[in-house]
């Protein structure tokens, strides 16, 4: 597999790095993108430095198969963020896949706390996770809709339709599934399908010191948590599915289309998890102009 070109945004670390490093056992080339250049920049729920950087991502990529390429870019300043698609098409000439992972990770997220309680400054997952991934999908559709292929990829979670860390949380999830049902429209019959996927619990950095911090609310599922890299074999098996077109606008559960497609989180079938915290909005066919 060979010639597939995919960008994974905040990639640093945590499932961005995961689903990058998966997307490398393929045979890819990935755009890694992120802020951290020097370890130590960012710091876990309490306060330890957490490790990883764009550089280290993307080596790993490169080790594992594929060829990454790191770029440091603040998701959050637009002419960055077109900076780096002109990038890509400059270097590469085409983009097959967009994953969209950036997200601003308040310090206080897990905290047991009324969001009123929490600092203002939680509300920036508005801005980074929410309008970046449109403003990232608006740049990869300017290259896939006229080379009529690719994928816009979501990384969402059941917190779109639970109660899961707060409002502004739950807002950015709720609000990328629907960025996945509403572009899908628009590039209907041009090759490109849009999709968001619930992701079960994370093996990360943040979630092992998080199981650490709150043992009680994450060991149970840290014990049932998924490898990133699994997501990145899902998102690639959904892009060349036979029914990509169906699956396309639709927000999945990552364990249940990886069990419809045969893809295996190393070896294992995870699971589900839609009894207990809810399911995905179906695609509504209506649409008003």
């Amino acid at each position: 597999m060979t010639n597939r070109v995919a960008l994974v945004t905040g990639a640093s670390r945590g499932a961005g790095a995961g689903i990058a490093k998966g997307l490398g056992e393929l045979g890819y080339t990935v755009y890694v993108t992120g802020r951290t250049i020097t370890p130590g920049d960012a710091k876990g729920w309490d306060g330890s430095v957490l490790p990883g950087t764009v550089a280290e991502t993307a080596a790993e990529v490169t080790a594992r198969g594929g060829k990454g390429i790191a770029v440091v870019c603040d998701h959050s300043d637009d002419a960055q963020v077109a900076a780096l698609f002109e990038q890509i098409q400059r270097e590469q000439g085409r983009l097959d896949m967009l994953v969209n992972n950036a997200t601003y990770i308040h310090h206080q997220l897990i905290e047991k706390k009324p969001f009123w309680e929490k600092e203002l400054d939680a509300v920036n997952i508005l801005d980074v996770g929410l309008r970046s991934a449109y403003v990232a999908s608006w740049h990869a559709a300017q290259i896939m809709v006229p080379q009529g292929s690719g994928l816009i990829g979501f990384v969402s979670s059941f917190g779109a339709d639970c109660y899961m860390h707060g409002p502004a949380y739950g807002a950015q999830k709720a609000g990328i599934d629907k960025f996945a049902h509403d572009m899908e429209h628009d590039l209907r019959g041009t090759g490109v399908v849009s999709v968001s996927l619930w992701l079960g619990p994370q093996i990360t950095e943040r979630s092992e010191i998080a199981r650490q911090t709150n043992p009680e609310q994450y060991e149970e599922f840290i014990a049932y948590a998924e490898n990133p890299e699994f997501s990145a074999h899902i998102f690639d098996a959904i892009d060349r599915a036979s029914n990509r077109d169906e699956l396309s606008g639709q927000t999945l559960i990552g364990a249940e289309i990886a069990l419809e497609l045969g893809i295996k989180d190393r070896g294992v079938d995870r699971p589900s998890h839609r009894e207990m915290l809810g399911n995905p909005r179906p695609k509504n066919p209506a649409a008003v102009y």
